[in-house]
């Protein structure tokens, strides 16, 4: 299976400088807000991790144009990343818009050129603009995966509804 990953944003007015994560879902998620940590903390642990809701939120173009350079050295190599990136997010309290967290997650996966590539902020800005005009028109939840070009998941779902949509674009 050849996994690939495309730019989407889930808030695109979110500011470079970023926001406190906490509040942030805190005030889009409102009532939700508690029980979405407590089905995610309960995610990471079956894991082996632990989910961590401090730290910042906010613009995600860097990261994506990042992702655009490593899937351009190899698509192992912007798997990689991406898990790098989800780590450090969604268990360290890193910030994806931060640009040393950004250089660090590519250096340890072998992504090279990755401080140069960020400096200029006109590189990979037209192929990801590109890719969000091509991939996030239907898109209502994220992940979202698009299976054999033919079958879509979208939101989180339990991991017997992957197994049964790879079952089904295996045949």
């Amino acid at each position: 299976m050849i996994l690939r990953w495309h730019p989407f944003f889930l808030n695109p007015s979110a500011p470079k400088e970023g926001v406190n994560k906490k509040d942030f879902y805190e005030n889009k998620f409102g009532s939700q807000n508690q029980g979405i940590i407590a089905r995610m903390t309960e995610v990471f642990r079956g894991l082996g991790l632990e989910y961590n809701m401090s730290g910042l939120t906010g613009n995600t173009l860097d990261s994506h144009r990042l992702l655009y350079l490593a899937g351009q050295q190899g698509l192992d190599k912007q798997h990689n990343l991406a898990e790098e990136l989800f780590l450090g997010y969604f268990t360290q309290g890193k910030y994806i818009g931060d640009k040393e967290f950004l250089v660090e997650c590519a250096r340890k996966v072998g992504v090279e050129g990755a401080a140069e590539f960020l400096d200029d902020p006109n590189s990979g800005l037209n192929e990801v603009h590109e890719e969000l005009k091509k991939y996030s028109a239907n898109i209502s939840g994220v992940p979202h995966f698009v299976l054999n070009g033919k079958h879509e998941l979208s939101g989180g779902q339990p991991p017997e509804v992957y197994l049964r949509a790879f079952q089904v674009a295996a045949n």
